[in-house]
């Protein structure tokens, strides 16, 4: 009652100093209980007259305090010290209200100070861990993680690692980290880090100690170089020769892989047998000459000697005297003459033919083509595609990389294109549509054939026409107003929707929507992030809208809350990228919204400008969506063949980009596409090549598997990464390709592409896997919408006011599964024009309006029947 008392003190009255009230010089801190055994909480003020503890709110009695008296030697103020204990009894009768905690309260004769809340907790450390390490066996070299997710403990216990009950200390091995998670992690595997590994967790109550898991890691055996062939085994005539290698390149260990194929070759050999030579028939004798003698000649050359074989024996020439009684002699000094004018012929007609030889070629080296070609095809090494310039009679060089992951497909057949065109889909003029009359408004449909120089020439005015790409290729652009329309780069799966009204009428804007290459445009990524969709521009930016415009691309994301956090930036005016919405959040702003789905983002924006989906992954966990293509060239007039594997990002952009690329180097299809997970493990890709006839091709390739590292994938911003497989035909009457191409990830699954393909059939490009796309880069009015305009308006003028019965715009949001969204709708002055709007933009121009029909007459305000006279 005392401390009750006392705690009724007033608070001093103003103008008291505030020096003389108690200040402590310790605060109780928080503590843990371990066991039974209780702890003591301590508090000590200056001047205090007393100091009483009070405990969840409820004073503590007065006869458990324990208190000290004395003063304090520098100031001469009285010093009270006070403690009481506290036992896991008191805590365990509140446990499960509140966390137990006490404060102390000091007294002077000018007011009362409180001291910070001391909580105290009874500490526990759970026996079996929720997650404990498993032994595994793993190649040398390949990441190892080792998982460990401790008993659940209060203090959290703390985790370390044991190797052969040896600490594991990552400051000491850089080979070796420790996640947030408690996993362990070897970056690389080394024949060292074979041992049992053991989690430990403790804290002031207990250690723990997982199970130990064995790690085994194991080396396959690699082949070492072919030695050279051995000498023929005949020194004349057919034999053999030989060569041989071993598994030494490395030798397997811990149950390795033993090298697959043969350790010794043998092939056939011809050894010329040596011909000795043999004299032809002597020449008839020349004249008698001046010295009274003539001579003959004979050559080694019946047979000449060859391979090694025996010079003829004896004289080549055969001299004798004449008749010398009938012998005649020269004037002196004529035959010398003749010799000195014969010698200054013949250097006359060297140096001639010397001068000659200079001129000619000089003329051929100044005729010698400049272009060298690139010998750079032959090695498999990671880098975006590039193409060389070269000459007309020059095809491009292509250099290439490896990619993914796991399935089987196989190709057979001739890939040829469809011929026909893209059809412009076009709604009947039923009587509803009659209404909004001749006269009242002009529908406009740009030509970017006919009108493409004169766009690009205006918006070479405009400031922001200096970041956009050159050219109408990847570029859609039309004049609209107030009925709205539609704009779609074809073949890449973006477009821009301009709804009815969201230009003010009276306006005409001419807008474009344009798709950038990665490297047109620098997007600066930080950490984790990684670019999930391409980047897109509409414009012009600046422009009024009064309802927002809804901007469609792909994405290569595999989303989900606990693995991502995905945002949408757009480029400021000053050029820098900003945070604009963060994707499963409440939005901050109401000028963007943004729809994820499975293969599409729908981005609804007031503002137009240039837009990017980024992400950052919060675990391992998350993934990515790659597609596997494989191509290979038309035809093959050479021994070499490459087969191509490219490693794309899951948007179409990026895979009609490839198309078109393949297209310029003759390439074509071996394969359908495949769709890779791509894990954000930190582990590179890998690929191989087996299961190829030995008989009829070899590979080129001298490593078992080509390898492209794991952030050039990730980043997103290298968007043609690919590999190229060299190999080499043994005849040129090879026709028949069958082969199995292994793609993983490692510590991941794989994928195999089985091939059957015959190169000696000149087979076209397969349209098939990107098909052109119904209609044309501009729509304008009722033509870029499936709903009609009259109808379209009567949904929203029932929808929109709320419902009796709850039959309104929420109902038709629920029908169409974007109950979701319902906020965003809400904020806008008709939600049901903005859940039509999706609709148009997702199912154009395809969607089925009967189920549309049957989701507003389900709502019960809205006859179905009104849409039959619309449907295509």
């Amino acid at each position: 009652t005392g401390a009750q008392q006392s705690a009724t003190v007033a608070n001093p009255a103003s103008g008291a100093s505030s020096d003389l009230l108690p200040h402590f010089q310790l605060e109780p801190e928080d503590v843990y209980i371990v066991k039974n055994k209780a702890v003591s909480l301590a508090c000590r003020a200056t001047p205090a007259t007393q100091i009483y503890f009070k405990c969840n709110g409820e004073w503590v009695h007065q006869g458990d305090h324990i208190t000290q008296h004395s003063t304090d030697r520098s100031t001469g103020l009285p010093v009270m010290e006070v403690r009481i204990e506290v036992t896991r009894q008191q805590v365990e009768k509140i446990f499960g209200l509140e966390e137990y905690w006490c404060q102390c309260v000091a007294w002077s004769s000018s007011g009362t100070t409180k001291s910070q809340k001391a909580f105290v907790r009874i500490a526990y450390l759970r026996k079996n861990f929720e997650q404990e390490p498993t032994a595994r066996e793993v190649s040398i070299e390949q990441g190892i993680v080792l998982p460990c997710r401790p008993p659940e403990g209060i203090p959290p216990a703390e985790v370390e690692w044991l190797r052969n009950e040896e600490l594991v200390d990552p400051e000491l091995d850089a080979n070796v980290y420790v996640t947030p998670e408690h996993s362990l992690v070897l970056r690389q595997a080394r024949l060292a880090d074979t041992a049992n590994y053991t989690c430990v967790a403790k804290n002031i109550v207990a250690r723990r100690r997982s199970a130990s898991a064995a790690i085994t890691v194991y080396v396959n055996g690699g082949w070492s170089t072919w030695t050279q062939w051995s000498g023929c085994s005949t020194s004349c005539g057919r034999g053999w020769q030989k060569r041989s290698r071993t598994c030494t390149n490395p030798t397997p260990l811990n149950g390795g892989a033993f090298c697959e194929g043969q350790n010794v070759q043998k092939t056939a050999c011809t050894t010329l047998c040596p011909v000795d030579g043999a004299w032809s028939e002597w020449s008839k004798w020349s004249e008698c000459g001046a010295e009274c003698t003539h001579w003959r000649s004979r050559e080694c050359s019946e047979p000449a000697p060859r391979n090694g074989g025996r010079d003829c024996h004896g004289p080549g020439l055969d001299t004798r005297n004449c008749t010398s009684e009938l012998c005649t002699h020269a004037a002196p000094g004529a035959e010398d003459v003749a010799l000195y004018v014969g010698l200054v012929a013949v250097a006359v007609c060297l140096v001639l033919l010397l001068l000659v030889g200079v001129l000619v070629y000089c003329r051929k080296k100044g005729g010698l083509d400049a272009d060298v070609a690139d010998s750079s095809i032959l090695t498999a090494g990671f880098q975006p595609v590039s193409i060389k310039p070269s000459k007309a009679d020059n095809p491009s060089l292509l250099t290439i990389q490896p990619d993914l992951s796991t399935t089987t497909m196989t190709y057979q057949g001739s890939l040829c294109p469809r011929q026909d065109g893209p059809a412009k889909l076009q709604l009947p003029n039923g009587h509803l549509l009659s209404p909004l009359g001749a006269g009242r408004h002009t529908l406009h449909h740009s030509s970017p054939a006919a009108e493409g120089a004169d766009f690009v020439a205006r918006l070479s005015t405009q400031s922001y026409f200096r970041s956009l790409p050159r050219g109408t290729n990847n570029m859609a652009y039309g004049t609209f107003n107030f009925l709205g329309g539609r704009l779609m780069i074809p073949n890449t799966g973006i477009s821009l929707l301009i709804p009815p009204d969201a230009i003010p009428r009276g306006k005409i804007y001419e807008v474009y929507l344009t798709l950038h290459k990665q490297e047109e445009v620098r997007l600066p990524l930080a950490g984790c992030q990684t670019l999930l969709s391409p980047i897109v521009s509409c414009g012009p930016p600046g422009v009024l809208l009064t309802r927002p415009a809804i901007l469609a691309m792909g994405h290569c994301v595999e989303a989900s809350a606990e693995n991502w956090s995905i945002r949408l930036k757009k480029q400021s005016c000053e050029g820098t990228w900003e945070d604009v919405l963060q994707l499963g959040a409440e939005p901050c702003t109401e000028l963007y919204y943004c729809q994820l789905e499975a293969q599409a983002c729908y981005v609804f924006t007031e503002q137009l400008g240039r837009f990017a989906l980024v992400g950052e992954s919060l675990s391992m966990a998350a993934s990515k969506r790659l597609k596997l293509v494989l191509f290979a060239p038309a035809a093959c007039p050479s021994l070499e063949y490459n087969i191509r594997v490219y490693c794309l990002s899951d948007t179409q952009d990026v895979l009609k980009e490839v198309i078109q690329l393949e297209k310029q180097l003759g390439g074509q299809l071996i394969g359908a596409p495949r769709v890779l997970h791509f894990k954000d493990s930190y582990h590179n890709l890998r690929l191989s090549i087996h299961d190829m006839p030995s008989s009829l091709w070899k590979s080129k390739l001298l490593a078992s598997y080509q390898e492209i590292p794991f952030y050039h994938i990730w980043s997103g911003l290298q968007p043609f990464l690919h590999c190229t497989f060299t190999l080499e035909r043994l005849s040129t009457s090879t026709c028949e390709l069958a082969c199995k191409i292994w793609v993983w990830q490692v510590e991941g699954d794989g994928q195999s592409f089985t091939v059957n393909f015959n190169i000696a059939k000149d087979t076209r490009f397969s349209d098939w896997l990107v098909p052109d796309e119904v209609g044309t880069p501009a729509l304008v009015g009722p033509s870029a919408f499936k709903i009609p305009f009259l109808i379209r308006q009567k949904i929203i003028s029932s929808l929109d006011p709320p419902g009796t019965r709850g039959a309104d715009w929420r109902t038709l949001a629920q029908k169409l599964n974007l109950d979701s969204h319902l906020s965003f709708f809400a904020s806008k002055a008709s939600p049901t024009a903005m859940i039509l709007n999706l609709w148009e933009a997702r199912h154009f121009p395809n969607g089925n309006l009967s189920q549309l029909a049957a989701a507003v007459a389900e709502v019960g305000k809205q006859d179905g029947a009104l849409f039959s006279e619309a449907e295509c």
